[in-house]
């Protein structure tokens, strides 16, 4: 796929913008229309080209996960975050659209004083007050297309703040679910560390016995006590680290890790789809990936601002008109007769001088052009992350059948040394051998299910599935 394909028109209405004010300057980008057909990490029997759906984690069928999601949803601190950056926003657009109605302002003044003696007539008191009141009414009209690009500008960032938030719920989902995961792994792993250290301590028991009877050395005991110890040693570790996965969920759900409910700990199977995972293809991916999207509405945005620059070489009609009446009494403000207004256009014009203008342009354009090659770039790295992700999916399922069948395998060895050991047909070093051989390969295939954990969520990650529902309507509506 050549994204240059897909991009021209868009690169093109931004250099006819340059040449026409008013607010289509880029009407939109075309993700939409891309065709990037399959994912070429998608030939494996590990996804389906089914479409990927809304609420992916509902996949695990885990209703302790799905718990955890609605309430990372509801009160994340990143969400509020962007939540509010989508109210900044969204404040800015009713600020632009205010621009179309007519301003209308209102003024009124009192006060009491003297006037100079050589401005006084003679016998005229010289001490009084002075009243006025007056209404100003000011309404733009929009022919060169500054009001309405403003608007489109403020829309476009309406739009991308949502896509923002949307792109916060989908990190907070993923990672949400990968901590739960982590969690889930961790305890896994410790049950197979456990067990492997009861093996080895059965085998430890037996090498003693034989040691007591004078069948072996010391050297083959202190060997199977320090495999052991080994062993053990690695528990800590993995205890560490399941805590610090709950202190994470605590964290994303916005709890504090005390308060964080007592089940959610209690899963100790790896998190895992048996099924293949549904991915949708390429074109799809684009059009739900809300980091493309966000790209798309800024560049949209930038466009804008390039016609409110150029409508600046136009003159700024404005159709206004003021009343108000002057008095030295209140209660002649409203008695007719010192009544007056006005009413006309009035035109602002900066002319002759229209450099800093063409400044204005030039900058516009410019921030529009870095704008559209961030939506290229924003593409084609969303592109990368979907299939590296699915390559890595791929690759860990593979890796995860090999280690199946080498602990199998290791398992098989270990039960015939063990039965050699107890009639004496094999040496210590035999016995060691085997046991550290299925030790390793059983803790490398406990890591490697946590692997395929994460490598599953980073899938949905990439394809941006998680939160899929706009914050605001179309176009940056309420």
């Amino acid at each position: 796929m050549n994204l240059r394909t897909f991009l021209f028109p868009a690169v093109s209405a931004l250099a006819l913008a340059g040449c026409a004010a008013g607010p289509d300057h880029i009407a939109s980008l075309p993700i939409h229309d891309v065709e990037t057909g399959p994912f070429l990490s998608a030939e494996s029997d590990s996804v389906s080209a089914a479409p990927l759906p809304q609420d992916w984690w509902r996949l695990y069928d885990d209703p302790v996960l799905d718990g955890l999601v609605a309430d990372a949803l509801a009160a994340n601190t990143d969400i509020r975050q962007a939540v509010a950056r989508i109210d900044r926003a969204r404040a800015a657009l009713r600020g632009a659209r205010a621009d179309r109605l007519p301003q209308v302002g209102l003024d009124a003044s009192a006060g009491y004083g003297r006037a100079p003696e050589a401005q006084t007539l003679p016998g005229q008191d010289r001490d009084g007050g002075q009243f006025s009141i007056g209404a100003d009414i000011a309404y733009e009209v929009d022919l060169f297309g500054r009001v309405s690009s403003g608007i489109e500008a403020a829309r476009g960032d309406v739009t991308a703040a949502s896509a923002d938030a949307e792109a916060v719920r989908v990190m907070v989902v993923a990672d949400t679910t990968r901590a739960y995961a982590d969690a889930a792994s961790a305890a896994a792993r410790l049950r197979v560390a456990r067990s492997i250290v009861d093996l080895l301590e059965d085998s430890l028991r037996l090498t003693r016995l034989r040691h007591d009877a004078g069948y072996t050395d010391g050297l083959a005991v202190a060997r199977i006590e320090s495999l052991v110890e080994q062993r053990m040693a690695t528990i800590p570790a993995i205890q560490a680290e399941r805590r610090a996965a709950l202190f994470a969920l605590a964290t994303l759900t916005g709890r504090a890790p005390a308060e964080l409910p007592a089940d959610i700990g209690a899963r100790t199977v790896p998190l895992e789809i048996a099924a293949p995972l549904p991915v949708g293809d390429g074109t799809q991916m684009l059009a739900r990936r809300p980091d493309v999207r966000a790209a798309e509405q800024r560049a949209l945005a930038d466009g804008a601002w390039i016609g409110i620059a150029r409508a600046d070489l136009y003159p700024r009609i404005t159709l206004g008109g003021s009343i108000g009446s002057d008095a030295t009494r209140l209660g002649d403000l409203f008695a007719g007769g010192p009544l007056g207004f006005v009413l006309g256009p009035l035109i602002d014009w900066a002319f002759p001088n229209r450099e800093p203008v063409y400044a204005r342009i030039d900058a516009a354009e410019a921030n529009a052009a870095g704008s559209l090659a961030a939506f290229d770039g924003t593409v084609l790295v969303a592109l990368q992350e979907a299939e590296t992700a699915l390559s890595n999916y791929a690759r860990a399922l593979e890796r995860r059948r090999i280690l199946v069948a080498a602990v199998a395998s290791a398992e098989r060895a270990a039960r015939i040394v063990r039965a050699q050991n107890r009639e004496g047909l094999v040496n210590s070093l035999d016995t060691l051998d085997a046991e550290r051989t299925l030790a390793e390969a059983s803790a490398e295939l406990a890591e490697q299910d946590a692997a395929v954990s994460r490598d599953q969520i980073a899938v949905f990650r990439a394809l941006g599935g998680g939160w899929e529902q706009g914050t605001g309507g179309e176009n940056g509506e309420e």
